[in-house]
């Protein structure tokens, strides 16, 4: 086989290229954002043509990333299966040996390893949301952090929704993929549902419409649900709602970590995250999908809800303790 010369920055280019058709942006965002260190690590190696890429230099790179990110097992396992995908298309653009990609070694984790255990829980939701509702009622951080609580949506998909996704009448709220318009959701079409909500969200919403949210399009004009004078609200805004509302001190409570909040790093519109007790947007889905298990809510209406796979939620998201799980089915007993 007769190998093409191809340099470390253009072929990432071009693998990113040819991804955009199969994979979603933030799944785009992530092979980027891996593997630009990759071709940092080929620059400093002074390798400019993919095309006498070895295993052994592979290897040497895999330690080099261990060591320049201070990687745990499971960031340096994201981190090599990018670079296999990438050497694998590599292998079919001849820019590379064949079979080069078996030889990107990673690391073998287990399931406990893959899963994090950080989740907002139901008491600590409560005391936020609550907080939320007497100083900030239908303003745009009580509704955005009320919705992701109560329809276990990811980030994406409540900054996703525009003011027509919501039936009032019929009490839910549509996801819809809409990568076009600059608001594409984790799976694309497959991720495409209707949300039921309760009396409580529907009256918080509409008084959010009716009263508090800006008359505002977006660059498309779309009328979106979660908006700004500016227009629609970021991700990055909406996350910064989480880190900075789930600070104990926020709420009103006392600061567990023995801070002076005069004093405190966190106390900061930008710097709430680097309070020990926030948490970020994924552990509000987390915390509400174990709620709602423990709720007695079926697995299957979870699923579909969350939408996300019985699998997953029983590997990444259900945190209820070997006790909650058998007294849940102990009252099952009665109908044997």
């Amino acid at each position: 086989m007769s190998l093409e010369p191809i340099e470390p920055e253009a072929a990432l280019e071009l693998f990113l290229k040819d991804k955009e058709a199969e994979l979603a942006d933030a799944s785009i965002k992530g092979h980027d954002y891996r593997l630009r260190h990759f071709v940092r690590w080929c620059h400093e190696q002074g390798i400019e043509n993919l095309n006498t890429l070895t295993g052994r230099q592979l290897h040497e790179y895999r330690l080099w990333r261990r060591d320049d990110g201070d990687l745990n097992k499971v960031s340096e396992k994201t981190q090599m299966d990018s670079l296999r995908s990438f050497v694998r298309w590599l292998e079919a653009v001849d820019g590379v040996e064949q079979d080069l990609s078996e030889k990107v070694l990673s690391p073998t984790i287990t399931a406990d390893e893959n899963s994090r255990d950080v989740m907002l829980d139901s008491d600590h939701a409560s005391s936020v949301l609550s907080h939320l509702e007497k100083y900030e009622y239908a303003g745009p951080q009580h509704v955005a952090l009320t919705l992701m609580w109560h329809t276990m949506m990811r980030v994406g998909g409540v900054h996703a929704m525009d003011v027509d996704d919501y039936n009032a009448d019929e009490q839910y709220v549509k996801v819809r993929h809409r990568p076009d318009t600059d608001t594409p959701i984790k799976n694309k079409g497959d991720g495409e549902r209707l949300v039921a909500l309760s009396d409580d969200i529907c009256e918080l919403l509409d008084d959010w419409i009716t009263n508090k949210r800006p008359d505002v399009t977006d660059d498309h004009g779309r009328e979106p649900l979660l908006a700004s004078r500016e227009g629609r609200l970021q991700k990055t805004t909406l996350r910064m709602y989480v880190y900075r509302w789930t600070r104990p001190c926020s709420y009103g409570d006392e600061c567990p970590h023995d801070r002076d909040p005069d004093d405190c790093e966190a106390n900061t519109r930008d710097a709430a995250s680097k309070c020990p007790s926030s948490v970020s947007p994924h552990a509000i889905r987390r915390g509400s999908i174990t709620h709602s298990l423990n709720s007695d809510m079926p697995d299957k209406v979870v699923s579909d809800r969350a939408n996300v796979s019985p699998k997953v939620i029983e590997q990444h998201y259900d945190r209820r303790t070997e006790q909650e799980r058998m007294e849940q089915r102990r009252d099952y007993l009665d109908n044997l």
